[in-house]
């Protein structure tokens, strides 16, 4: 089971909300709406809740979030395509990762391909 990591920030919880919004209050795996039964969550990709990178803060509705915090560790390294959804939030994890760089999502959707092609090199 994978551990979380560290407190949340104070500002953490309006830039969970900007997340959020920023993905038009749905959840971008299955693109529910934040209503009565899908409720509307932020998942911390990376596992530190005080990492509020935009490419951190996954906005997915509570089954969804359930789904993906059950299966998915990004410290595996994970050799198999990524769904459509989670790609720029992947490579904006691995510049990160591997580069140690902070970039835009402008920046991770121009440098997908390149991004991603880290772990399929290991």
């Amino acid at each position: 089971m994978r551990v979380f990591r560290n407190a949340y920030n104070a500002d953490g919880k309006a830039k969970r909300k900007a997340a959020r919004e920023a993905a038009g209050n749905r959840c971008i795996k299955c693109t529910s709406l934040s209503v009565p039964g899908r409720i509307l969550t932020t998942h911390h990709f990376d596992g530190d809740k005080s990492n509020d990178e935009w490419w951190n803060l996954l906005p997915l509705c509570q089954v969804c979030h359930l789904s993906f915090q059950a299966k998915v560790d990004p410290d595996i390294p994970f050799f198999l395509e990524h769904s459509k959804w989670l790609k720029p939030y992947v490579a904006g994890f691995y510049a990160w990762k591997y580069e140690g760089k902070k970039i835009t999502r402008d920046e991770a959707e121009q440098r997908l391909e390149e991004l991603l092609a880290y772990e399929r090199r290991v």
